[in-house]
């Protein structure tokens, strides 16, 4: 069965909405095949939801199955014979599936430009990361300190309130980490506020265990959410013996990208112990 114009176009209406929407969604293309259309495709979003046609009701459902769990695995892109995830479908064994994750470009909105939050904020560019830096004194978000070309993606923001900052730039949390690194109690306390509220992907803290626990007790006290609490990685980031700030933040970016990507933090040479 080939795909019509308003076919493909209805796919890429949904992947635009998908993208508006902040949510995911995984794209599957018929990329070789002797029974069926190359270039057929169908679009499943993080919802199930399902849109396009690959010119036969068992494929379909089966290149569905497998496209949720794709979703749920965090790979970019795949491809599969369909005798790896329907090894019922006989007629269709030797099909190849090219399976493509829809999402937009991960973003990253740090409270705090201090010398770890600047760092963090550059390092993070480099990953591919969409950032945005806030803080409440206008000079540690000048233009000027960010000026290189690669730097020039960095959104500033320079606060007037924290809340209404950090709310704003997390916006829905779907495909948002959240780094609070701010330089003191107060700060840490409106930034968690205003960013739990969203259930970002991920939300860190830095600081001691003293102090990130007096924020979350503070929280706990206003009827925060338990569950979304605990999720708070505080102190932020992983074990590395960061010293200086640039180390603080690749510790930091390691713990968003190990959430991000469902690693585990620990070092791929642990097999060689056991």
């Amino acid at each position: 069965m080939k795909i019509e114009p308003k076919q493909a176009k209805s796919i890429s209406d949904e992947i635009r909405e998908v993208l508006s929407r902040g949510s995911r969604a995984v794209l599957a293309t018929i990329v070789d095949s002797t029974q069926l259309t190359v270039g057929a495709k169908v679009l499943v979003t993080q919802s199930n939801a399902v849109c396009g046609d690959l010119g036969d009701a068992a494929i379909n459902a089966a290149v569905t199955n497998e496209a949720i769990k794709f979703l749920s695995a965090r790979e970019e892109t795949k491809t599969s014979k369909v005798s790896e995830f329907a090894p019922e479908l006989n007629q269709f064994s030797q099909t190849s599936i090219l399976f493509e994750r829809i999402e937009d470009e991960p973003r990253l909105v740090i409270a705090g430009a201090g010398h770890v939050g600047a760092s963090l904020a550059r390092i993070a560019t480099q990953l591919g990361y969409r950032v945005t830096l806030i803080d409440d004194r206008a000079e540690f978000v000048a233009r000027e300190l960010f000026s290189s070309p690669a730097e020039q993606n960095i959104e500033l923001v320079a606060a007037a309130d924290w809340v209404d900052a950090v709310r704003q730039s997390v916006g829905n949390g779907h495909g948002v980490s959240v780094a609070i690194v701010t330089r003191g109690h107060k700060q840490d306390e409106d930034c968690l506020r205003a960013a739990a509220e969203a259930s970002p992907d991920y939300i860190g803290m830095i600081g001691s265990k003293r102090r990130t626990n007096i924020v979350l007790d503070k929280l706990r006290e206003e009827g925060f959410d338990q569950e979304q609490l605990k999720k708070v990685r505080a102190p932020i980031g992983l074990d590395i013996g960061a010293v200086s700030p640039e180390e603080v933040a690749l510790a930091i970016l390691a713990e968003i990208v190990a959430e991000r990507r469902g690693g585990s933090g620990a070092p791929l040479s642990a097999w060689r112990r056991h």
